[in-house]
Order: structure tokens, then C-alpha cells, then sequence
């Protein structure tokens, strides 16, 4: 009960001074309670408005560039809904690639001249899931917004998955890239 008056208070708080609301229910210990994370009325505008599937966005980043996807990221930029594509091109070379959410269309595409990370592109090449596939396993838990091979804070590198459900609730998924398993992620990483 203590839990709910929070969330009411701090979401009363924030539409009086004119922001956004982003909810998240926590359990006891303050971390956010198993199987739920914030619901964020933007996202699921985002999600909603989004024509183009994230096993769709990795098909026409690839048909750009042919390579292998290590990420995908739904986000409202500048040109309008977009996906952002990040892939590991056939020539060796990470290419950043956004496409109209709405089209599949390629709006922009240069080659990312930042560090290189050694890890992260052997993770990548010895996935035998790609992000695709990643995405689809995780599609029945709501739509996906967001897929990251992610070797940062692990023993070994997984597919990260963010789903929102039809209410707003987000979700994050682990997809094992060498088995296809899926799994949820730990409540300490709903963040």
C-alpha cells in the first residue's frame, strides 16, 4: 500500500509541474518488483506509432549494409519514429544506419569512426542468434523497442531485449546468442 501511495504522489507531483510520468513498482527492498519496470507513456506512443518490426529494421540495415546487427533502438529523433541500427559490416567496419519506423526507409548511414571493441565484435561474429532472431523470441512478451548484444557487465555476451506491453510495462529479456534460450533478465536490471 505504502508502495502505491509513492507512485501516486510522485506521479501527482510531476504532472503539476508539467513534466512526464514515469512510474515503476518497487518491492519492499526498493527494488523494482519481479516482472514489471516503469511505464512510460512516450514509449508506448513510440511503440504504438511504429509500423516496421525490429526483425524488419535489422532486414533493411542489413540490405544497406550487409554484415551482422548488434543492436537496434527504437527512438523518436530529429527525422521523426526511427530505428537506429548498428551493425558490423562485411568490410570490417561498424556502420551506424537509421530507418524510417514507419517504412523500413534508410534516412541516414555512415560508418562509426569511435573505438573499437575487440569484444564485443568477437561476440558478435560467434552469435549464432542474431538480433532477428532475438527479437522474435521476445516479440510474444510485447513489442519490441530495443535489442543490444551486451558483453559489458556479464561473464559472456547476451542478446538484451526491451519489450513494452500494451499498458506500458516494460520488460527486458535475455536471449542466450549461442543457444536462442530465452530467459528474464534479474529484477536489479529492470532498471
Amino acid at each position: 500500500m505504502k508502495r502505491h501511495l509513492v507512485i501516486a504522489t510522485a506521479a501527482a507531483a510531476a504532472l503539476l509541474a508539467g513534466g512526464t510520468v514515469t512510474a515503476v513498482a518497487v518491492s519492499s527492498n526498493g527494488a523494482p518488483a519481479a516482472g514489471h519496470a516503469r511505464q512510460d507513456t512516450e514509449d508506448l506512443r513510440e511503440a504504438g506509432a511504429a509500423r516496421v518490426t525490429a526483425p524488419q529494421a535489422a532486414a533493411a540495415a542489413l540490405k544497406a549494409v550487409p554484415g551482422r546487427v548488434s543492436g537496434l533502438d527504437l527512438d523518436q529523433d530529429r527525422p521523426g519514429l526511427v530505428w537506429d541500427a548498428d551493425v558490423l559490416g562485411k568490410d570490417g567496419k561498424w556502420h551506424e544506419v537509421t530507418l524510417d519506423a514507419r517504412t523500413a526507409r534508410v534516412l541516414n548511414q555512415h560508418v562509426d569512426h569511435e573505438d573499437d571493441d575487440a569484444q564485443e565484435r568477437a561476440a558478435v561474429k560467434n552469435a549464432r542468434t542474431d538480433a532477428a532472431t532475438a527479437a522474435r523470441k521476445a516479440a510474444a512478451d510485447g513489442t519490441v523497442t530495443s535489442v543490444e548484444l551486451d558483453d559489458d557487465h556479464r561473464t559472456k555476451a547476451v542478446w538484451e531485449v526491451e519489450t513494452l506491453t500494451k499498458d506500458g510495462t516494460e520488460h527486458k529479456l535475455l536471449v542466450d546468442p549461442h543457444t536462442g534460450a530465452l530467459s528474464n533478465a534479474p529484477a536489479h536490471e529492470d532498471d
